[in-house]
């Protein structure tokens, strides 16, 4: 069984190149230069989507978190005016949608309430993601499954239980699912990429990849070599930069570096089909002593 989505102009799936989404989140800061530069890191770098975070502060924010103060970039203010502070509204999206447009990259976002899934439909986004801490939150899966775009959702912090009550809920079609662990970064030892098989095996028509919050690279090429055939990793100007992701994610070299292995673990992959390449045809007439038909 072949597991294939159709996101905007692309298939992503089984016997598909990898999708490769840049996560920018909020690694932006709430500066679009900054938001630009990520833009044209992760075009550089031959990613085929980058994805921000969009919320409405006043329903995602605790109400008792509101009027607490915290020390921010910008000097020390309530939470609720940071939240607003790193919150682009429909200028600066604006402003990314002809950006992403002309660099000829897909551009989503992770929509964490319901008006935010109706703020995005202006622009018509290839398909939507539902963070991990939005699994259980089946109203508002529920809402960006009804737009009839593609629904990727993430798996960390879930029980298998909730997992399958997502799912079920949902249905397979349109859906994708990734494998993840919600930690920033996130320990190797708790990475457990097998899951990859084991979601892959529970849901075969549904395309299966993952997102990482590691340090380092090379979990998420073995995340590849399992048979993800999405990733999603944070990507950012300066792993120094202020910011709660900013440590889980790579620059833009690192993710230059990324999707370049990528595309060279899925070329090494092969079909499984054992044969003799052409390049082995003269070392076999030399170095081979014993004929098979001897």
């Amino acid at each position: 069984m072949t597991a294939t989505v159709q996101a905007g102009d692309r298939v992503i799936g089984d016997g598909q190149p990898v999708y490769v989404i840049a996560e920018i989140g909020i690694n932006h800061n709430g500066d679009l230069d900054v938001a630009k530069q990520l833009i044209d890191g992760a075009a550089f770098s031959g990613a085929d989507a980058v994805k921000f975070q969009k919320r409405t502060p006043e329903i995602c924010t605790p109400r008792d978190q509101w009027d607490k103060e915290r020390d921010t970039p910008w000097g020390r203010m309530k939470y609720i005016d940071y939240r607003h502070k790193v919150e682009f509204g429909v200028d600066e999206y604006t402003e990314i949608d002809r950006y992403c447009n002309e660099k000829g990259i897909h551009w989503t976002a992770s929509a964490w309430d319901v008006p935010s899934v109706e703020f995005m439909e202006q622009f018509a986004p290839p398909f939507y993601k539902a963070a991990s801490a939005s699994l259980t939150d089946l109203e508002l899966l529920a809402a960006m499954k009804a737009t009839g775009r593609p629904l990727m959702i993430s798996t960390g912090m879930s029980t298998m239980a909730e997992i399958e009550t997502a799912v079920g809920h949902l249905g397979t079609d349109n859906l994708l699912i990734a494998h993840s662990t919600s930690a920033y970064p996130c320990e190797v030892e708790e990475l457990n990429l097998r899951m990859i098989h084991t979601l892959k095996e529970l849901w075969p028509d549904v395309p299966i990849g993952y997102s990482g919050h590691e340090v380092g690279l090379s979990p998420t090429w073995a995340a590849v070599a399992m048979g993800a055939t999405f990733l999603e990793r944070h990507v950012t100007v300066d792993r120094a930069m202020w910011g709660s992701d900013q440590a889980a994610s790579v620059e833009v070299m690192g993710l230059h570096n990324l999707v370049r292995n990528v595309r060279d673990i899925e070329a090494a992959l092969g079909d499984g089909v054992k044969k003799v390449y052409e390049s082995e045809v003269g070392p076999r007439a030399k170095l081979r002593r014993v004929r098979a038909d001897a």
